[in-house]
């Protein structure tokens, strides 16, 4: 199996390094740490594909510590104790891609280990860290943003990958245009490295790299999960309307492509969450429950784990009888309300905290519902105008065929129950 372009093309020293000249040059401030040989923790904040994980690498090899990578998405508590023990009283730098995933509890059980030297941690986010990272981890970090590559980068990097990668300088290819493939990878080397394998793959020799080849291929290739493109948005369509369709095993593997793409848990928690009244409602009261203990359950625990929590809730969600009853009433609601703002609340409706009030006839002939047998009074509660106006129109499905039947017996056929 063929090593992809990006590893192959790894730089393997500081010098090597396309970009960042704020961090990487004479005097600037990770040459100098490499120098000193003393490695100490870090955070790399910046977009993807800039280099993190190749800074992070670099470091701990020229430091001669042994390093040990970690993702945030599938790791938890266990292997970074793993990490701890296998450090002993030595160190061990420990690099953790997406540190924003770790939940609070999470994030302090590096504490500990950090604060004695056990593991030097290198953090990679893509978040601010100043709300994503624990004050007390942070306070034990120096922060270095990184930048997205510039159209010289890329060039650089390109010219790099055509010269002297293994595979491809021994293929023909000339590169006419380079706007599609700089537009494309946005600043990120490994896009830009994995769409020029891709075009050097489904090309014929001689390659012609230009702006129609770049554009046919990528649209004959699945698009990359992207959280502020097409296709994340794409993704998340399916997702929720698989689960509208009581489909739990296509709902199940839209989660997984999430997931699997480093999707915010607490994000896809909070559709549920949504999806839970908007599409169940009360056809199934309990499932909104169920999304809302979701929603506080991912926010507690996190990336691994949480991941069971949502597959649990998707697949319940999935196959609960469906009613989008109350989420037409509202919209209904609000656009009647929109347009008889101006309708005065009848007087037996208003409160009375006042003698005045009470001698304006606010409040009169009200009906408390539980002086009344069946806990039900039969009276006007919309305007005069508005009398018998149907906004809330049961779903067919058990639960509210019941709640149809105890209007119907409530109101007596008023709102045409």
């Amino acid at each position: 199996m063929q090593i992809p372009l990006p590893e192959r093309l790894r730089p393997e020293k500081l010098e090597d390094v396309i970009g960042q000249p704020q961090l990487i040059g004479e005097g600037k401030p990770l040459s100098l740490l490499a120098q000193s040989g003393k490695l100490r923790s870090i955070i790399f904040w910046g977009p993807p594909g800039v280099g993190k994980t190749t800074l992070a690498r670099i470091l701990a090899k020229t430091a001669g510590l042994p390093f040990v990578q970690l993702s945030a998405i599938s790791a938890g508590v266990k292997e970074v104790r793993e990490v701890i023990q296998m450090a002993g009283k030595g160190s061990v730098v420990l690099f953790l891609d997406e540190i924003h995933r770790f939940n609070k509890s999470q994030q302090d059980s590096l504490l500990n280990a950090v604060e004695k030297g056990n593991i030097i941690l290198i953090g990679a986010t893509t978040e601010n860290p100043s709300f994503e990272v624990v004050g007390a981890l942070l306070s034990r970090c120096q922060v270095y943003v990184l930048e997205s590559l510039e159209k010289e980068d890329l060039q650089a990097l390109l010219d790099k990958a055509l010269k002297q990668d293994v595979v491809l300088k021994d293929k023909e290819i000339v590169v006419e245009e380079i706007e599609a493939l700089f537009t494309h990878c946005g600043g990120d080397a490994r896009k830009l490295l994995n769409l020029l394998e891709l075009l050097t793959t489904q090309l014929e020799e001689p390659i012609k790299i230009n702006n129609a080849a770049v554009e046919r291929i990528l649209q004959k290739s699945i698009a990359q999960y992207d959280k502020s493109g097409e296709h994340h948005y794409n993704v998340i369509s399916a997702f929720i309307k698989s689960i509208r369709g009581s489909d739990p095993n296509a709902a199940v593997y839209w989660l997984a492509r999430m997931i699997i793409a480093g999707e915010d848990p607490v994000f896809i928690a909070r559709r549920l969450l949504i999806l839970a009244s908007e599409d169940i409602g009360n056809a199934n009261p309990n499932a909104l429950l169920l999304a809302n203990t979701c929603m506080q359950s991912v926010q507690a625990i996190g990336y691994p784990e949480c991941r069971i929590i949502l597959s649990q809730t998707v697949i319940y969600l999935a196959t609960s009888p469906k009613s989008n009853a109350s989420y037409l009433a509202i919209n209904d609601a609000m656009a009647l309300a929109q347009k008889t703002a101006h309708l005065a609340v009848p007087l037996h409706l208003r409160n009375a905290p006042t003698k005045l009030m009470k001698e304006l006839a606010y409040g009169k002939n009200y009906q408390y519902a539980h002086h009344f047998e069946g806990n039900f009074a039969e009276l006007e509660f919309m305007p005069e105008t508005l009398k018998g106006t149907k906004l809330y129109d049961p779903g067919n499905n058990a639960k509210e065929n019941e709640l149809r039947t105890l209007l119907k017996k409530w109101w007596q056929g008023k709102y045409g129950y």
